[in-house]
């Protein structure tokens, strides 16, 4: 299995949250994660970076959201400028806005579970 870099955009420290399950699943299937976000903390050892400064990250074979449509437009030139292979739309997520966008730059947008496309191979 080749590792995947993969930025969590919504990050959290919260046990309960789905982009904390996720990352600990992405971690235990063998991908690289870089949690980013507005809150402080860490998510399995590595520090969430603060979205708000637009960090800088190489290499990015995927983006999985986890905030809702309501708070992604401030981010569209920071989620492109990632230039990943595609980003994961998590239920709740879903923007035919930045779907468009992300299309015309090539990038593969999916309306799916970050989950579940780890339990079923499709990750």
């Amino acid at each position: 299995m080749i590792s995947k870099r993969t930025v969590i955009i919504g990050a959290s420290t919260n046990h309960s949250r789905y982009a904390f399950l996720a990352a600990e699943m992405l971690t235990e299937y063998g991908h690289e994660i870089v949690p980013v976000g507005i809150k402080k903390g860490e998510v399995l050892g590595k520090q969430i970076l603060d979205i708000r400064q637009r960090p800088s990250v190489q290499d990015v074979d995927t983006v999985t959201l986890y905030i809702g449509p309501q708070h992604q437009p401030e981010w569209y030139n920071y989620i492109l400028a990632l230039k990943p292979a595609r980003v994961i739309f998590n239920p709740g997520t879903e923007n035919a806005e930045l779907e468009k966008l992300l299309t015309l730059q090539g990038i593969q947008a999916i309306q799916g579970c970050t989950l579940v496309m780890l339990r079923t191979g499709q990750y």
